[in-house]
């Protein structure tokens, strides 16, 4: 998605859509009072101006739009939970300049999920988390204002910047409208800088994408889409990013009105040449899309595992993609001039059981099939030949690899590309070797989970 695009049906499924006072900008002076407990949790209903600590003997709620204004640090505790307010659209923003400091741990991760009962939950039961920064983006004036009614502004000229931590949390249920179609991210990442730290993410049931990068060139590792709504992976907009061990999992039943992807990524919403271009660099992700096999009913607005389109430079490397209509789709002739010119790269990868592996735009002839070959890429015909242990179980999913899994091997990290110290250089294709990284931080049953 981007900054001026709307889509998903999802406000047809929420509740109220209550218009309440917008979120306050990052010069706003509002001064911070202490939050007061209310039926054992605190809410949390003004912007937070000064540095606060959220402790884990404490829960939380968000009361509208919160905002983390320029010169204070939020800090949060390890274990610590956070609901969001479903009639307020409870939604937690960094602005630039302000820094989130959320470190958990494996055993105590931090929980941002929905404040309502468990079992009546739903995607989109509050906004989630956004972070703001100042990095660089491709919007005219090198700024932009947040989507999904937010303001808040992103961008800037310091691909250093530092917006702080997110290691071992949870975003639960996120994605309100705030008005018709007009949805927040489960996390939204807006021109933030690579100082900042992103490891060990799980994004569940989001009602609108599972991540959205808006430029900026922040790098993470060990992320978790899980049933989301829309794309898992969206990136546009001048992200310049890298992005290792990703791994996303789709319901079956789950898909958006606007086109259900894997990984979607734009330079900008029209394919400008506006620089920088988008040019993320990913490695080691597996996308299993809502087909297990062909007797499993997919929602009819499934799309593609890998959507490349508007001008978009992506980089991608040693990933699996399985069960999904479309596999890589090259859309539009300065797509097909980037993978030409070796801007556009998708190389070592793998694409299982799709029911079109390869696809171009309309009237193109472009040969794809070439192009894909040359890049050492494969297509399996089953998802059962990637000798994955159980990575489409919706309740207990296994994503590692069995000992005769041909994902044992074959990755490769030759290329220029991946020459950064921030990438691991492992043997298997995919998010997963033999490790299970998910194990005892992830949830894969928020829904009736009592915290």
């Amino acid at each position: 998605m981007n900054p001026f695009s709307n889509r998903s049906l999802l406000a047809l499924m929420l509740g109220s859509t209550l218009l309440f006072t917008a979120c306050k900008k990052d010069e706003d002076e509002t001064p911070t009072p202490t939050p007061t407990p209310t039926d054992d949790r605190v809410r949390v209903e003004v912007d937070i101006t000064s540095n606060t600590t959220w402790t884990a003997d404490n829960q939380y709620l968000l009361i509208g739009f919160i905002n983390v204004q320029s010169g204070a640090v939020l800090t949060i505790e390890p274990g610590t939970v956070i609901f969001g307010d479903k009639v307020s659209k409870g939604t937690l923003i960094i602005n630039r300049g302000a820094r989130l400091e959320a470190a958990g741990t494996a055993a105590q991760p931090i929980i941002f999920t929905s404040a309502q009962a468990a079992g009546s939950r739903n995607p989109g039961d509050w906004g989630g988390v956004i972070i703001c920064g100042r990095s660089t983006i491709n919007l005219p004036g090198g700024t932009g204002v947040v989507e999904g009614g937010v303001e808040a502004v992103f961008g800037g000229t310091d691909p250093a910047d530092n917006s702080g931590t997110l290691t071992y949390v949870r975003i639960e249920f996120p994605g309100i409208a705030f008005i018709d179609n007009n949805e927040i991210n489960g996390l939204t990442l807006a021109g933030v800088g690579n100082t900042t730290t992103i490891n060990h993410v799980q994004v569940s049931y989001s009602g609108d994408d599972s991540y959205e990068w808006f430029g900026g060139s922040v790098n993470a590792k060990h992320l978790v889409a899980y049933s989301g709504w829309d794309d898992d992976f969206d990136m546009d907009n001048g992200f310049s990013g890298k992005l290792q061990f990703g791994v996303s999992l789709r319901d079956p039943n789950i898909a958006d009105q606007s086109g259900s992807n894997g990984l979607e990524h734009d330079n900008d919403a029209t394919g400008t040449t506006a620089s920088p271009f988008t040019t993320p660099v990913l490695s080691n992700i597996s996308i299993f899309g809502p087909q297990k096999d062909p007797a499993t009913v997919i929602a009819s607005n499934y799309r593609r595992a890998t959507h490349l389109r508007r001008n978009t430079h992506t980089r991608l490397f040693n990933s699996v993609f399985a069960g999904y209509p479309t596999g890589c789709y090259i859309d539009g002739s300065a797509c097909e001039t980037n993978c030409n010119n070796g801007d556009l790269k998708v190389k070592n990868c793998v694409y299982s059981a799709m029911t079109t592996p390869l696809a171009t735009a309309s009237g193109s002839t472009w040969d794809i099939a070439s192009w894909f070959t040359a890049g050492g890429n494969l297509s399996y015909t089953q998802n059962s030949e990637l000798g994955v242990v159980d990575g489409f179980n919706l309740s207990a999913p296994n994503f590692t690899l069995t000992g005769a899994s041909p994902l044992n091997t074959g990755a490769s990290f030759g290329d220029s590309d991946l020459s950064d110290p921030f990438f691991t250089n492992v043997t298997f294709k995919g998010a997963f070797g033999s490790e299970n990284w998910t194990s005892g931080w992830c949830n894969w049953d928020p829904q009736n989970t009592a915290y």
